[in-house]
């Protein structure tokens, strides 16, 4: 079973950034697809960016417009989340996980997830 962990979240200010670690640990298969979503209170799970482990290709939410870039580290099976130029409506519980095939920017692709790490932006 996988099992991911999520770090680096914490209070920033509006403009700031913060860089996020995912490490993935357990059975190691060649084609996945690692990725993050962000989820406020009350509202709906939302994918962030993903990243293919066999050919690097990611994909992006229309709404971050580059503010915010995914990268690895495959030996180690690390992912990162680079959020640059904060905006108060980031803050949210920033969740990691791991797809196994699909559409990568489904939600429902993706069947192990992380407990989450929280990003709160303040103005």
């Amino acid at each position: 079973q996988v099992q991911l962990v999520e770090s680096g979240g914490g209070l920033v200010q509006a403009g700031g950034s913060l860089r996020l670690s995912c490490a993935a640990s357990g059975p190691t298969v060649s084609a996945s697809t690692m990725g993050w979503f962000r989820q406020a209170p009350g509202k709906a799970r939302e994918f962030v960016t993903a990243i293919r482990r066999i050919d690097g290709m990611t994909d992006y939410a229309r709404s971050l417009k580059g503010r915010f870039t995914i990268s690895r580290d495959n030996a180690k099976n690390i992912i990162f989340l680079q959020m640059n130029s904060l905006k108060p409506e980031d803050t949210a519980v920033y969740y990691c996980a791991v797809s196994m095939g699909g559409s990568i920017s489904s939600i429902q692709s993706y069947g192990y997830w992380g407990q989450g790490t929280q990003v709160t932006v303040s103005s």
